[in-house]
């Protein structure tokens, strides 16, 4: 991925919700998903600027950007001398580990990413990464399903998805129909009646760790926003 750079004399025109004339000596950055933003030498925030436009295009000698979204419309022009450079970046975060090529893993929102190889471990919502290794050399995670969970970044190392199966499948009785709830994947974890499609009974997991039983017969998991049954609309808690 690379990010362009416009620094010079520039008129910047802004048609739209905050319609702006501007000129003057500024700094230009074009993001990889075509977000431009426009600096001046006062203070942090751009003087202009529109988020991932529908359309960019760009032209040199001379130098003319339009980038377009909808009503909103960024124009700039160079009213002087211009400089244009590209440069490669990519994702920063977190320094968590080491990579198996041995750069470094960073964590960014949800996702570890090596800086060189640019391998991707997805994180489920909630995890945390460990100071301790895989016997595979990756760093691992602890995540709350049901109960604490510690697994490696590499699902071949074994998945969220396998050890919650193994903790929980078949523990929970379906209060539809009596049959056993089910550890599935769509999207997050479920528990899903085992007579699905006959019956469409299903609870997405939530963040936390099993306490004991509802009164509704289903499992109370203790989270951060307090106690809740596995039926997030259950009455009885």
């Amino acid at each position: 991925m690379s990010t362009r750079t416009i620094a010079g004399d520039c008129i910047v025109r802004y048609d739209g919700s905050r319609e702006r004339f501007q000129r003057g000596r500024v700094l230009v950055v074009v993001k990889p998903d075509d977000t431009v933003l426009v600096h001046d030498a006062d203070g942090y925030q751009p003087v202009a600027w529109l988020t991932r436009p529908a359309d960019l295009s760009l032209t040199f000698d001379p130098l003319w950007l339009v980038a377009v979204d909808g009503e909103e419309t960024l124009r700039i022009e160079a009213a002087g001398d211009v400089d244009v450079a590209e440069h490669d970046v990519g994702e920063a975060g977190v320094p968590v580990g080491e990579c198996r090529c041995g750069a470094t893993l960073v964590r960014t929102r949800g996702t570890v990413v090596c800086l060189d190889c640019e391998v991707r471990y997805p994180l489920p919502t909630g995890a945390s990464v460990l100071e301790e290794s895989c016997d595979c050399g990756l760093p691992r995670f602890q995540v709350d399903r049901g109960r604490r969970f510690e697994l490696c970044l590499d699902y071949d190392c074994g998945s969220l998805l396998e050890a919650v199966q193994e903790a929980f499948g078949g523990e929970w009785d379906c209060p539809r129909c009596g049959g056993e709830l089910q550890i599935l994947r769509r999207g997050g974890l479920l528990a899903g009646c085992e007579h699905y499609p006959d019956c469409e009974t299903g609870f997405a997991i939530p963040d936390g760790t099993v306490t004991g039983d509802c009164d509704c017969g289903l499992p109370l998991f203790a989270t951060s926003s307090g106690e809740r049954c596995l039926n997030s609309r259950c009455e009885a808690v």
